[in-house]
């Protein structure tokens, strides 16, 4: 694949070059919703509304705040995408800067007004005109806006892959949960699931092609074929892409609770190819909250579903995502949240501080929260899971865990990888050293022997 990519680039006398948050973290430069995002922030304003030319003008002490708080990164350096970028560049051979994506269709003229680098700026429903906008921008045309109708963003189509040993499988578009909190649905639209035989159709191309894990992902998976087939799907689909030869691994994210029902516990349970790993991000555990929200489950609810999944699928992986700080979050009702966090024990969990989106429900409520505040009780939760986390990790010691290779680090002096309890680019790596030759891809036996932080140490079991 690498390979591929290295004779296209050779072969091109113009580049266009479409970059995002997955280049500048390799950098160890901070994106906009990780732990330690630009969202993770203590000032009264959000990043994008800081991060222009006419904030700078009027409010130069926010502005240099936040510069020196937050875009100072010590210690990053260009890495290898920066370098070839740079080199491209530096051989007139990368000619163009376009913004595609929710940037540019919740901001669009601002972008062009505030960026002047930009050559180009395409909405969500405009992906059919990026063509046409590349070969106006190489013929001289600059400030290009274009911006379709966002249903008309195509779903169904064949893709470049940019990952060696998994692949993701989007199998719907948008959302129409409409939680408080979130822009989504104003910026992508209400959810359009895909036609099943189209997302078999390209599961089967991905294991021709040798990926061996597939990774369902869409902003609500559980929501799958409601909109299209009167009901949900999700069951259905996975049985059938279990059927696949060539497939080792299939993945679910995003499930929210109110929608795992009895039918898919059972599919994850009785299918081997089916990950015992579920992503279910609940929010928050207080009735109070979760109503402001506007998520669909309570406390009652959200217990006897972990509950059920324990009990049901032994050995389950459950991760979460929380939101600390939501508008009007009392004192009582965040001891609670910690409470639940302790006495659930989930094997994965990240926590943010709530983040008042323009244009949201949640951002008009009353009883906004301090930004120290907001950050405060999200590090607290953190840090109880931490302690869970290394709990966990040392319940590992002893276990031999099947593991996919996916890298050689060089300063560790290791191999690499992960078992199907992690989740990749997200949760933790398993670093092993091996007498015998491995390639990324491989997957080994590796006995656990130490733990590091989120990571486990081991080393292959000879003969695996």
């Amino acid at each position: 694949m690498v390979q591929a990519l290295e004779e296209i680039i050779a072969k091109s006398s113009s580049i266009v070059f479409f970059g995002g948050a997955g280049v500048s973290t390799e950098s160890g430069i901070p994106d906009f919703r990780s732990v330690d995002g630009l969202y993770n922030q203590k000032y009264a304003y959000p990043p994008e509304t800081i991060l222009s030319h006419t904030f700078w003008e009027e409010n130069p002490e926010e502005f240099y705040r936040f510069y020196r708080d937050k875009l100072i990164v010590k210690g990053a350096k260009p890495n290898a995408a920066h370098l070839r970028l740079a080199k491209l560049e530096r051989e007139g051979r990368l000619k163009a800067v376009i913004v595609t994506g929710c940037l540019a269709e919740r901001y669009r003229d601002e972008v062009l007004k505030e960026i002047p680098e930009v050559d180009a700026v395409l909405g969500i429903g405009a992906n059919e005109f990026l063509g046409e906008t590349i070969k106006k921008v190489l013929a001289g045309e600059q400030s290009i806006g274009m911006y379709g109708d966002k249903y008309s963003l195509i779903i169904d189509s064949r893709r470049i892959i940019s990952t060696e040993n998994f692949a993701y499988l989007k199998i719907a578009e948008g959302c129409s949960n409409c939680c408080t909190y979130c822009a989504i649905p104003s910026i992508r639209g209400k959810y359009r699931s895909r036609k099943m035989e189209g997302i078999i159709d390209e599961a089967k191309w991905l294991a021709k092609v040798g990926f061996k894990e597939i990774i369902l992902v869409a902003q609500d998976t559980t929501r799958y074929g409601e909109d299209i087939y009167g009901k949900g799907m999700l069951p259905e689909l996975l049985t059938e892409l279990c059927k696949i030869d060539g497939l080792k691994w299939i993945r679910t994210l995003y499930s929210y609770p109110e929608r795992i029902t009895d039918e898919l516990i059972d599919v994850i349970t009785r299918e081997p190819k089916c990950v015992k790993y579920l992503d279910i991000p609940i929010q928050h555990c207080d009735d109070t909250v979760l109503k402001r929200m506007n998520r669909r489950s309570s406390e009652a609810d959200l217990r006897e579903l972990i509950a059920k999944l324990r009990e049901r699928i032994p050995g389950i992986i459950l991760r979460t995502t929380l939101i600390a700080g939501f508008p009007g979050e009392t004192q009582e009702q965040f001891e609670k949240l910690c409470g639940f966090v302790k006495e659930m024990r989930f094997d994965r969990l990240g926590c943010f501080a709530y983040s008042q989106e323009e244009g949201t429900p949640a951002a008009l409520l009353p009883d906004q929260i301090d930004e120290e505040e907001k950050q405060r009780r999200a590090d607290i939760i953190m840090q109880e899971q931490m302690l869970i986390s290394d709990e966990k990790c040392a319940e590992q010691l002893g276990k031999v865990l099947e593991t996919v290779v996916e890298g050689f680090d060089r300063y560790a002096e290791c191999w690499y990888g992960r078992s199907a309890g992690e989740v990749p680019e997200i949760d933790g790596k398993i670093f092993f050293t091996t007498k015998d030759p491995v390639s990324v891809g491989d997957y080994v036996y590796v006995k656990i022997t130490d733990t590091m932080d989120y990571d486990l140490l081991g080393e292959v079991v000879q003969g695996s």
